[in-house]
């Protein structure tokens, strides 16, 4: 299938890059292996946002892990995504959670989890977790158990 069949936009073309948050340039394509249990996975070393109260940058290197169903995230698309937090101001623990929920909303995926490391403020460094497990199956039940047993 070729990419416009996918019906990706951002692969191969010129790049624009948002300066506000924009989940809609997140794009997914068709997962040739829905039925193997496999990881993607992702780091983004230079991930930037801002302070909601004082609009000083915050930088990080998130790391995206998941096991696809259905659909994938296409990574140029999920590059433009990050960059898009680059001028938006959500604390730390929000970012993380924002990453995380709208990778779900875009893919279903059977499990994913976001971890973002970010550089220290102040004097304190601040390493968000989420997870999420599908509702109802193994993968519920591995959400709990990496929540539970999750250590940096």
């Amino acid at each position: 299938m070729s990419r416009d069949q996918e019906g990706l936009k951002a692969l191969g073309t010129k790049t624009v890059y948002r300066s506000d948050y924009a989940p809609e340039v997140l794009e997914v394509f068709e997962n040739k292996h829905p039925d193997n249990d496999y990881w993607v996975r992702f780091n983004c070393p230079e991930f930037t946002s801002l302070c909601p109260i004082t609009g000083q940058p915050d930088f990080a290197e998130i790391r995206i892990s998941y096991l696809p169903d259905k659909k994938m995230v296409e990574s140029k698309s999920l590059k433009l995504y990050l960059f898009s937090f680059r001028n938006h101001g959500d604390f730390h623990e929000d970012c993380v959670n924002k990453i995380m929920k709208d990778l779900i909303a875009l893919m279903d995926p059977k499990y994913i989890e976001v971890t973002g490391i970010f550089t220290p403020r102040g004097g304190i460094s601040i390493y968000p977790y989420a997870n999420y497990g599908r509702p109802n199956t193994k993968y519920e039940q591995m959400a709990e158990f990496r929540l539970l047993h999750h250590d940096m």
